[in-house]
């Protein structure tokens, strides 16, 4: 089998588990998880989907998801952290989901030797598929995706994530410069994946996720990787290959962008 049929295959399964997620909208209880993370029994059915469809088709692959039965753990089923390890967020935007913000997103990616080789990203409530894998490009249904190549501008988005607090518990400095800038457009999605996707498809020019995790960043890396941009951490430094060997769940800021931005917005972050 070839990443082309890996992606569609995950694709179906997405989106079957984009169905299940949508029959429990406006039906569900927040619950909390380790951390007082928000959880609901539709993100728990929505994993336990996934993982059946990929242990049926790939039954000797790696699998690491958000969720687990009881809240205190992440799914980590990975006997060769260099082989093939799926990567799963049944629900990318879980406080959305319960508060009827129709922004969220079921995403599943796949890594090898450490490297998203392949991404999807099923927009729920839009029906959107984005989907990526080595070599192959970035695609939203039929349309190939591109970055944005050029500066940024009066015109550019730039997504950040909702949780904007770093190890100081206050937002960043360079946070509250863009949101004082009145040519820095920000929005706040509340998905990390979706915002990620937005770089891939040349809507936004960069988006910046704090507090994510693995799962937040390595089906929209694909994305961003295939379409052209790039994707590290805070600093600069590269996220992937990512060290899987004893991962239990800890933090992975990301900056996805086009070439040019990039360099530019981590200007931005680096500066005094």
């Amino acid at each position: 089998m070839s990443l082309s049929d890996d992606v569609t295959f995950a694709a179906g399964v997405a989106e079957s588990a984009a169905r299940i997620v949508l029959e429990h909208y406006g039906k569900v209880q927040r619950l909390t998880k380790r951390q007082a993370e928000a959880v609901t029994e539709a993100d728990r059915m929505s994993q336990r989907h996934i993982v059946a469809e990929l242990r049926r088709r790939f039954p000797t692959d790696g699998i690491v998801g958000e969720e687990n039965e009881t809240g205190d753990a992440i799914t980590f089923d990975v006997a060769n952290p260099s082989g093939r390890v799926w990567v799963i967020d049944p629900i990318d935007g879980t406080n959305n989901f319960v508060a009827g913000l129709g922004l969220f997103a079921v995403c599943i990616g796949l890594l090898e030797a450490g490297m998203p080789v392949l991404g999807v990203v099923r927009d729920v409530t839009r029906g959107l598929t984005y989907r990526a894998w080595k070599g192959g490009g970035t695609w939203l249904e039929n349309r190939r995706l591109r970055v944005l190549q050029g500066p940024t501008d009066a015109s550019s988005l730039l997504m950040l994530t909702s949780n904007l607090a770093d190890a100081t518990g206050l937002a960043p400095a360079w946070a509250m410069k863009w949101f004082n800038h009145p040519d820095r457009k920000v929005r706040i999605l509340g998905t990390a994946a979706i915002e990620a996707a937005m770089v891939a498809a040349g809507v936004a020019c960069g988006a910046v996720t704090v507090n994510g995790k693995l799962w937040d960043v390595a089906a929209p890396a694909a994305l961003v990787l295939e379409a052209g941009g790039i994707v590290t951490d805070l600093s600069g430094r590269p996220v992937f290959p990512f060290q899987l060997s004893g991962y239990t769940g800890g933090k992975v800021p990301f900056l996805a962008a086009g070439p040019i931005s990039h360099a530019e917005l981590l200007k931005e972050m680096r500066a005094r």
